[in-house]
């Protein structure tokens, strides 16, 4: 079974076992509907089931604070800093028109609209306050050389994640299509 990252546990909160979480989803339902979650510790590759027993948004901070059963006590929470909680892909809520998981993103390939010329690739997605594509530049200098030599040496930009600049995403090709104000690829 596959898994989606839902958030990443970065702190305790007081003293009564709370957990900060920073979310890596658009469904806040993840963190305050009470139901069965799964954790993901650093050293392991399989997840373990926990249940969320109530959670509340911070405002200004893009945080969530939650009680997971069990955990009671600071040292408790402080325990967990670092792990990930994830859902089982089949998890996916349904999106409208026009609506993408983010992580479907990563991986596809970026190219101008207008004159088809290919840009790079989609190498992660950073939300603050509006999605970011972060997008690894193709590197003239190595092009053809093999992949091994062209990471090193390549850089990322990041495009906002609006219609007016990504107005295609195309998921079965696996293609992005952009239009950047000028200067936006700019290094």
């Amino acid at each position: 079974m596959g898994w989606l990252e839902i958030g990443k546990i970065v702190a305790p909160q007081g003293l009564n076992g709370e957990l900060r979480v920073y979310p890596d989803t658009d469904f806040p339902e993840r963190f305050e509907v009470p139901g069965k979650r799964w954790l993901l510790r650093p050293d392991t590759t399989e997840p373990e089931e926990v249940e969320l027993v109530k959670g509340r948004f911070l405002e200004g901070k893009n945080l969530y604070v939650i009680q997971l059963a069990g955990v009671n006590y600071r040292d408790e929470a402080e325990e967990l800093r670092g792990c990930k909680l994830v859902v089982p892909e089949s998890d996916r809520p349904p999106l409208g028109e026009d609506e993408y998981h983010l992580m479907d993103l990563v991986g596809l390939s970026v190219f101008m609209q207008d004159s088809g010329e290919f840009i790079g690739t989609v190498v992660d997605l950073i939300n603050a306050g509006n999605d970011l594509l972060e997008v690894r530049l193709e590197n003239k200098e190595t092009r053809g050389q093999g992949d091994e030599e062209k990471i090193p040496n390549s850089k990322t930009v990041l495009i906002p994640f609006v219609r007016e600049i990504v107005p295609v995403v195309d998921l079965l090709n696996n293609r992005i299509e952009i239009t950047p104000p000028t200067g936006l690829l700019e290094i």
